[in-house]
């Protein structure tokens, strides 16, 4: 019986391993289930789309056939696609969802099917769940999963680049970018955002070089994350063109990453923040098309996302790991800017779900309005609000020191690292919110035999002694 389960952003294996052909017609045939179950009237419908990564679309074409076999009409990207542009996707065309062939920002070794929403959203718990019993099922039969539908659904071959830069366009000041002078490098890491942020740049003649704007299934041999560690050409070629800001986006363009003018990568968590400053002063949001309401945070980001809330006094809203739930609250109509630490980002009338080339171009924006260095900007704020430092770790874990720490995370502490418990939050894991405002936040990772290790405090020496503490906890 296969054991496929989908995590906080699909299902992710390894290529010729578990991620095979026969296992991923097992799981588009699943979602084909749980699409004519849900779907309350007429034929249903989907976009398949696919990022850069090897046989993604092999997949994405293969599938499109087997949905098709359903009786689900198709919407098949015709070239690789940033996620965020698939979610544009299902609500320009009123699709039941989508079907897409990526692994995000994981290593090349990896693919991955994610499962959208009508709403194009990412899939709920409550779906996924859905999808895995379905899963459970059909793995028991030896027959092929196709349940012979009245009429085959179509396949259309579709292209969305232009629709989607079109509305971006709408949500960022393109002319305040372009009178700014500015000079920007654009690293895709050789994926899907290939195309698109640097396409829409160029047509309002902004000088944007884009480096590693080719396919490389092997990513240059690494992960397709825009981390600092794997930034370091994008920092050498801001160097050589005297560029301001440095911009990145993953395999599926839906996480992005920052370099300053100085090559000085900056912190997502700080971008997050910079950011919903920087619309709130710049955008009238009580006036412009009745923007109004809050700003939501994952339990695992910077409150310094808090500060700059209480400072424009707009309600926080705190939510477990995972876009799947900030993207509610967008589609609620309750926040005017949702973020995660892991580098995602959306903002109110735009999709529920991350987009790494919106955060991009928004930050290209806040630097050409403000005219200052991101490290100048973050100075500035907290002088304002005060300051914040984050950090996230991966400690390795044994069977036995993982169990040991399920129990210990079931108890109630009066005190960490020196201080007083100020409060207990377990809405993803163990977060204990210290006296002094520091944090820090155990969460065991479901795919890997890890703790994820979270820490916030108000200077680099306190992170340093917090991240130490809780490296004891986890091994005491």
């Amino acid at each position: 019986m296969a054991n496929l389960k989908f995590g906080t952003s699909g299902w992710r294996a390894i290529i010729a391993d578990e991620f095979t052909a026969s296992n991923v017609r097992l799981v588009v045939s699943a979602i084909a289930r749980y699409v004519l179950a849900s779907c309350s009237a007429g034929r249903p419908s989907l976009v398949v789309g696919y990022d850069t990564r090897f046989m993604s679309e092999r997949f994405a074409a293969e599938s499109a056939r087997l949905l098709a076999s359903h009786g689900i009409d198709c919407f098949l990207c015709s070239d690789a696609v940033p996620t965020p542009a698939v979610a544009y996707e299902i609500r320009r065309r009123n699709t039941d969802g989508a079907v897409n062939f990526t692994a995000s920002h994981n290593p090349p070794e990896y693919n991955g099917i994610k499962f959208s929403m009508r709403n194009g959203a990412p899939a709920l718990p409550e779906v996924t769940r859905e999808i895995e019993t379905h899963i459970q099922v059909l793995s028991q039969k030896a027959t092929e999963h196709a349940p012979g539908a009245e009429r085959a659904g179509s396949i259309e071959a579709i292209e969305v680049r232009d629709s989607y830069l079109k509305d971006l366009a709408s949500k960022v000041n393109l002319d305040v970018i372009r009178t700014a002078g500015l000079r920007l490098v654009y690293d895709p890491l050789y994926g899907a955002g290939r195309g698109y942020l640097d396409s829409l740049l160029r047509s309002v003649d902004v000088d944007v070089l884009t480096i590693h704007d080719q396919r490389d299934v092997l990513f240059g041999g690494h992960a397709p994350e825009p981390a600092e560690e794997y930034l370091e050409e994008l920092g050498k070629t801001m160097v050589e063109r005297g560029a301001q800001v440095g911009l990145s986006t993953d395999g599926d363009a839906d996480r992005f990453g920052i370099l300053d003018e100085d090559k000085t990568f900056i912190s997502p968590n700080h971008i997050l923040a910079l950011l919903l400053d920087y619309l709130m002063e710049s955008r009238s949001w009580a006036g412009q098309n009745g923007w109004h309401g809050g700003v939501a945070r994952s339990v695992a980001s910077t409150h310094l996302i808090d500060a700059v809330a209480a400072f424009h006094k707009i309600p926080l809203y705190e939510t477990p790991v995972g876009f799947k739930f900030i993207g509610e609250l967008i589609e609620q109509d309750k926040i005017v800017l949702g973020g995660e630490e892991s580098a995602g980002l959306t903002i109110r009338h735009h999709v529920p779900e991350k987009d790494g080339i919106l955060a991009c171009l928004l930050v290209a924006e806040m630097v050409a309005s403000r005219r200052q260095p991101l490290r100048a900007q973050i100075a500035e704020l907290f002088r304002k609000v005060g300051s914040y430092y984050p950090s996230r770790s991966n400690v390795t874990l044994t069977e036995d020191l993982k169990k040991r720490f399920a129990e210990r995370s079931k108890q109630d502490y009066s005190s960490f690292s020196g201080h007083r418990v100020a409060k207990t939050v377990r809405t993803d894991g163990l977060k204990l919110i210290l006296d002094d405002g520091s944090w820090v936040l155990f969460r065991l990772s479901g795919t890997e035999p890890v703790c994820r290790l979270y820490c916030e405090a108000t200077t680099e020496k306190e992170l340093h002694e917090l991240n130490e503490a809780g490296r004891q906890f986890l091994f005491g």
